[in-house]
């Protein structure tokens, strides 16, 4: 029983190492890329990770798989990856986070119809919290707010969520870290002809720009990625997009500790609310408060005395024999 407990929370964990990733990319992004190439930057971030993990895994698509790769590659990584880089050159990161931590809800209502994932009461209002969370951490005096960058975001994040599900629902029994592979090489060769039109030539890379290209194809890509689909394999969708609010914890606590930004109250209650808000979204949460309603009603049950059923008639007491 405690083995079977436990295994929705190591599932968690391991999906946690993606958003804690990500958290990191907008901050790598804006320091060390080059800022007028999101197109090769996401060439640069799916491919080398791909083709590492198609090494590592050695195995290639069959059949069905080969379109579904396609399609999938292209929501999660090609045009995700682009749109990423896109609003992070061109919103606040509070902006771009605070759009991206609506994700749990998309997912959670794609998953209804799409995988009869019926939305559960404690992860629907853990996603309610999170979100509250995140726009009280990050929404406060953020200025310079480009449209095209909050139609970017947006665009990343629908695009992921229906991306994350239909991952779920087409491929449950193919292995990862294949899976991932294949998507980031076919997301990564369908943007190649793009950058290509739209951009010209690859741009020249200094050195601070292959480490941060190595960084993000590598940890925050192949790393992350195989984390993230190996949470949604093992949990319902809803509760791997909330543990996904890590990604802006981790970028507030990250400015904190590395560019010495100032951790205000304010940002300390709304990192309060989404770690609440992604405990409350744990299957161990909603079994431990359904244990507790079927144990009190138990008790309550138990406790009532029986009644004989009511007849319309009335018994008589049989008379008692009398001595003669």
């Amino acid at each position: 029983m405690e083995a079977t407990a436990s295994a929705p929370a190591r599932w968690s964990l391991v999906t946690a190492v993606a958003p804690i990733a990500w958290g990191t990319t907008y901050f790598v992004t804006r320091r060390y890329l080059p800022a007028d190439h999101p197109l090769y930057g996401a060439v640069f971030r799916a491919l080398p990770a791909g083709i590492v993990l198609l090494a590592l895994s050695g195995r290639r698509p069959h059949g069905s798989l080969w379109w579904k790769a396609l399609v999938l590659g292209t929501l999660n990584m090609g045009a995700f990856f682009a749109l990423v880089y896109l609003a992070a050159q061109l919103l606040p990161t509070s902006i771009a986070s605070t759009v991206m931590a609506t994700a749990p809800v998309v997912m959670m209502l794609l998953a209804w119809p799409l995988l009869a994932e019926r939305p559960q009461v404690l992860p629907a209002v853990g996603a309610a919290i999170g979100i509250a969370g995140v726009s009280v951490m990050l929404l406060t005096n953020a200025t310079g707010i480009d449209p095209l960058g909050v139609l970017a975001s947006v665009a990343a994040m629908t695009m992921s969520s229906i991306g994350y599900i239909l991952t779920k629902k087409w491929c449950p029994h193919v292995d990862v870290l294949a899976l991932t592979s294949w998507q980031l090489i076919a997301g990564g060769a369908v943007l190649v002809p793009v950058a290509v039109a739209v951009e010209g030539a690859p741009p020249a890379l200094d050195g601070g720009a292959v480490l941060g290209f190595a960084y993000i194809s590598g940890v925050a890509t192949a790393v992350a990625f195989t984390a993230w689909f190996t949470g949604l394999r093992h949990l319902s969708a809803g509760t791997v997009g909330l543990i996904g609010l890590l990604n802006p914890v981790t970028g507030v606590l990250l400015g904190t500790l590395v560019a010495g930004d100032t951790l205000t109250a304010r940002q300390g209650a709304g990192l309060m609310l989404v770690f609440l808000g992604i405990v409350l979204g744990q299957p161990g949460v909603t079994r431990a408060v359904r244990a507790r309603r079927a144990r009190r009603k138990a008790v309550l049950s138990g406790g009532r005395t029986a009644r004989p059923p009511l007849s319309g008639r009335r018994t008589r007491r049989p008379r008692r024999p009398t001595a003669r």
